[in-house]
């Protein structure tokens, strides 16, 4: 038993050659969770009874919920149940730890368990990342530690390492997954039910279409044995019922008490509002006769109303496929090729200026354009270096494996249109393709072209480390 437990924990010691890594990981995410706590620690660190608005209000980067700083502050099921089915129920215990530490120090030290915690899963999707290229693409370890910089260096990993969301567990997830599944592919070896079973357990629990890529893994990594009627059973339908099954049962007792609460609470306060603006329209038409009376007019009101009209409203989404509870969040009407270049590996990748770590659901523009010509030139050498190295990893069933994981993501975003309004915050879901396959293309040629290549990603990462980093300092300074 202790053999196993051991060999089940040995996946997460520090091996001698990931010791520098390591050190790089820790030392940004220190920096990085130094700005958000700076930034936050007197809005966010006080008592209160009400977490909830006191966060969803306070915090603002980009299109990131705070929603882990609330379930830590005072646990309730806020993660939508459907898509984060066991996620709530993952951050239990971090929350009784806040307890202790809120009875202890007088403060909510949320925003310190949450740095600790994305500071663990970043570090080790950065040394699974390093691992595939290591041992599964077959990189040296000069080229892999390259683009393990190189990936660390995209706008929205870096963000993602340090946010109170969940985008940086679900990507410790999927790498340490692809990791696993790249070893059974190389050994010819098949994932077994309980490994599949563990996988999508946690996986799918964090973000439920995640979990499907568990089972592209086993499809790929098991070959015709997935089709077995044990495995499809017992690995595949059943876990997937069980985890829909809990979804549902999860809203109806722990979310759906609370919503009707909160509509109820709503329709009260609507009520209000109404007897209140009757009330202030009755006075406004009283005023308005007795300043007929004595020949005067309201330039105030006037002032108002004009100013009321000049407002602009802002679009945060496209036009839905269809209504219903999934379906609404589709969009149509969004271009995919504006979406693809300043959004998907645009903002993903580089910041924009403007519109600095906004919300597309305030202020943010769907859209937003770089001001440079040069952020267009990097952009186009990244994606010309992540196609030429799928051409070359074609024959590889591996790479087909992280491909597939890609190729989901884009049709939930770029076919159907799921969150296209916000693309680049799912960046951490599916960037690993990049620079994985960026480490075929380096398998496949000379050592001469192997040199100029080195020199060039390495200059894309120090530029955009230094580009992404001060922008993020910027915005939270």
């Amino acid at each position: 038993m202790f053999q196993t437990f051991g060999r089940l924990f040995s996946i997460f010691k520090i091996k001698h050659g990931e010791r520098w890594i390591a050190f790089g990981v820790v030392l940004s995410l220190v920096c990085l969770n130094a700005l958000l706590i700076i930034r936050y620690y007197g809005e966010l660190t006080p008592l209160t009874n009400d977490y909830w608005h006191l966060f969803i209000r306070r915090f603002h980067v980009s299109g990131f919920d705070p929603i882990t700083y609330h379930t830590l502050s005072d646990w309730e099921v806020r993660y939508n149940p459907y898509r984060h089915p066991l996620l709530a129920f993952f951050m239990y215990v971090p929350y009784l730890v806040n307890k202790g530490l809120m009875a202890l120090t007088g403060i909510n030290c949320a925003i310190f368990i949450v740095a600790l915690m994305m500071s663990f899963f970043a570090l080790y999707a950065q040394l699974f990342l390093y691992r595939i290229l290591r041992e599964v693409v077959g990189n040296t370890q000069r080229e892999a530690t390259i683009l393990t910089f190189f990936f660390f260096s995209f706008a929205y990993i870096m963000l993602s390492s340090f946010m109170p969301d969940h985008f940086i567990i679900s990507m410790f997830l999927l790498l340490l997954v692809l990791y696993i599944s790249g070893r059974k592919i190389k050994q010819g070896r098949a994932l077994t039910i309980w490994q599949t079973i563990a996988c999508f357990f946690f996986t799918a629990g964090t973000s439920l279409n995640n979990g499907l890529k568990v089972f592209l893994s086993g499809l790929f990594v098991n070959g015709k044995r997935f089709f077995r009627i044990r495995y499809m059973l017992f690995a595949v339908l059943v876990p997937a019922a069980l985890i829909w099954g809990f979804s549902r049962f999860e809203y109806r007792v722990f979310v759906l008490p609370g919503e009707l609460q909160r509509h109820e609470m709503k329709a009260k306060l609507k009520k209000i509002k109404a007897q209140r603006e009757l009330v202030a329209k009755k006075a406004q038409q009283e005023a308005a006769q007795k300043d007929s009376l004595q020949g005067k007019t309201s330039q105030h009101k006037t002032a108002q109303a004009k100013k009321a009209d000049a407002k602009p409203h802002h679009q945060w989404t496209g036009t839905p496929i269809m209504g219903g509870e999934f379906m609404r969040w589709t969009d149509i009407s969004t271009s995919r090729v504006d979406a693809a270049v300043e959004s998907l590996f645009g903002e993903s990748i580089q910041l924009h200026e403007d519109y600095l770590l906004g919300d597309v659901m305030k202020q943010r523009p769907i859209i937003v354009k770089y001001n440079h010509w040069y952020n267009y030139a990097v952009e186009a050498v990244v994606v010309a270096l992540f196609v030429i190295g799928v051409w070359c990893g074609r024959r590889s069933r591996f790479l087909w494996l992280v491909m597939s994981y890609f190729m989901m993501d884009m049709l939930l975003h770029m076919g159907l249109g799921f969150g296209i309004n916000e693309v680049y915050i799912m960046t951490a879901h599916w960037a690993y393709a990049l620079p994985i396959a960026i480490g075929f293309l380096f398998r496949s040629i000379g050592s001469n072209a192997k040199r100029y290549l080195s020199f060039a990603v390495s200059l894309l990462a120090l530029y955009l480390f230094i580009y992404n980093f001060r922008l993020i300092a910027i915005y939270l300074l």
